[in-house]
């Protein structure tokens, strides 16, 4: 998410979901932070979309909730997909669809959108345009120079917006440290062909919910080999039947069957479509690995994972597979077949980008540290000032002023947790918490006090969750918290939750001497 302000008003370009890692349990999304704009949510001019993935439209609805009538500005496809979003959410959007070469005013900020090669049809670029200078966004983009759809990414495009002056270039960094130019799109279908025409039983292919062209290419992949194919998970039921309707997706009449009736069909003539590549704990695919779906995996069935891994879920997605290939599947990924090409752009297609814009200041976008910063030696190396490229963090605030960008502040930026219905319940307390569950269990101390003394009147009981004492920990921290009891002055301790307090610390001190990571610790006091 990206926030612009200029003369008092604000336009926001994406406003999409991060997924959670290992480390945030329990959590299924992270929204960004609205703290900074909420007091300022009527200033917000409009709402830009680049395209239609979940990282930069997924937070819309929560967005939404706040003030529903922002305008949204997008294209065809991506308003689609919002727009079945938002009706889950009971939304009403206003939308404003625009196309590639389209110019559109929002308050002081004069847009103009440019057509970008993505992984997902329709992606666009954007500029905008004020009386302060010209910026130039370019969404999630690559070069194929052989599309599957045709539609290239517009350099000549890019190189009027640079003759004109790009005082501030904001650019996808995700593939920053890849060297080269990517492989196309249309390179992978003889290994996708292949799968299909080798595999023995099913094949379940995996995939993002929105990547309407690697889907077509197994549309065909599955039409030419002679199998019937069906959809899985309510996303991908959802955005197919929408891409198709809208002519985004080719499907030849009777290749799509419920996946229900696939029951009385030979085994080698089924695929599934699912979601689930990122390794997704409630997604489809992880729910076949852990025997969790009604779709059962068995000997002889082949996972196609078409997606790249998004950076940080490496675990989550290798845990699946090695979970898939127990099973007795056989996984094809991108490590050890050619069947995913990345959707961002490689640093050779970026240097190209900086060498035809010529753009005065450089600000990477989209990526974790190490992409911003290899695309900022990118920029550099094509002549830009080190001092014009500027790395900002989340939250970071940057200032254009005299046509020169630089850091200016920071505004409040904090992960936002979705955890089920509730968003902002979840913290990072919380969250380390659950975290000290899952590693070394849970021990709860029942203690019965002498209220006279305020020490123990019976032994400590012990109840364990997920905790073992193989080495008689639980017996010298019962004397650890005895003595520390003992310790304590009775004026000092003036109720039971003193108690409770005293002898949970004295536990935990004890237990973290013996175990590198001692379990939670709950004390339950009772007057005798």
């Amino acid at each position: 998410m990206t926030l612009f302000e200029h003369a008092g008003k604000l336009l926001i370009v994406d406003c999409g979901v991060l997924f959670p890692d290992e480390s945030q349990p329990g959590v299924d999304v992270i929204l960004p932070d609205f703290t900074a704009i909420r007091d300022r949510l009527d200033d917000v001019s409009a709402l830009v979309l680049t395209h239609g993935h979940e990282d930069h439209i997924g937070a819309v609805p929560y967005l939404l909730k706040e003030r529903p009538d922002i305008p949204i500005i997008g294209s065809e496809l991506t308003l689609a997909f919002v727009a079945a979003k938002l009706k889950e959410h009971r939304i009403q959007p206003r939308t404003v669809h625009v196309e590639a070469g389209d110019t559109h005013q929002a308050g002081p900020f004069g847009l103009e959108f440019l057509a970008v090669n993505h992984s997902i049809p329709d992606g666009l670029a954007v500029a905008v345009r004020t009386s302060a200078g010209l910026v130039l966004h370019t969404g999630d983009f690559k070069m194929d120079q052989f599309p599957l759809d045709g539609r290239l990414t517009d350099l000549r495009h890019f190189a009027r917006l640079g003759e004109e002056g790009v005082d501030l270039f904001l650019v996808d960094s995700t593939n920053a440290e890849v060297p080269g130019f990517l492989m196309s799109e249309r390179d992978l279908t003889p290994a996708i062909e292949e799968v299909f025409s080798t595999a023995p039983r099913r094949v379940i292919v995996s995939s993002f919910a929105s990547h309407v062209h690697r889907i077509q290419q197994v549309l065909d992949a599955a039409h030419a080999s002679g199998r019937k194919v069906a959809f899985v998970g309510r996303s991908m039921v959802r955005n197919m039947k929408i891409a198709r309707d809208l002519g985004y997706l080719n499907i030849p009449r009777g290749l799509v069957v419920d996946f229900k009736k696939l029951g009385s069909m030979p085994e080698n003539k089924i695929t599934l479509i699912c979601t689930g590549s990122q390794g997704e704990p409630m997604a489809a695919l992880a729910r076949m690995a852990n025997n969790d779906h009604e779709i059962s995996l068995a000997q002889g069935d082949t996972v196609l994972l078409a997606s790249s891994l998004i950076p940080g879920n490496e675990n989550a997605i290798y845990g699946i597979i090695n979970k898939l290939i127990d099973l007795g599947a056989t996984v094809v990924h991108k490590g050890n077949a050619k069947v995913h090409v990345s959707g961002h752009a490689s640093a050779g297609e970026l240097v190209y980008c900086y060498n035809i814009v010529r753009p005065r200041n450089v600000m990477p976008v989209h990526g974790e540290s190490k992409h911003l910063q290899a695309n900022a030696e990118l920029a550099i190396r094509t002549g830009i000032p080190e001092k014009n490229v500027v790395v900002a963090r989340d939250g970071v605030t940057v200032d254009l002023l005299d046509g020169r960008a630089s850091i200016s502040g920071k505004v409040r930026a904090d992960l936002v947790y979705v955890d089920g219905a509730a968003v902002s319940g979840t913290h990072e307390r919380t969250l380390a918490e659950r975290r000290t569950l899952r590693d070394s269990g849970v021990i709860t101390a029942v203690a019965i006090i002498d209220p006279d003394t305020n020490n123990l009147a019976e032994p400590l009981e012990f109840l364990t969750r997920g905790f073992v004492d193989n080495q008689g920990a639980l017996k010298a921290a019962a004397e650890a918290a005895k003595a520390a009891l003992a310790r304590e002055k009775t004026g000092k301790i003036d109720d039971l939750g003193d108690v409770e307090n005293v002898i949970s610390s004295a536990i935990t001190r004890r237990l973290r001497r013996i175990y590198r990571q001692p379990p939670a610790v709950i004390t339950v006091a009772i007057d005798a």
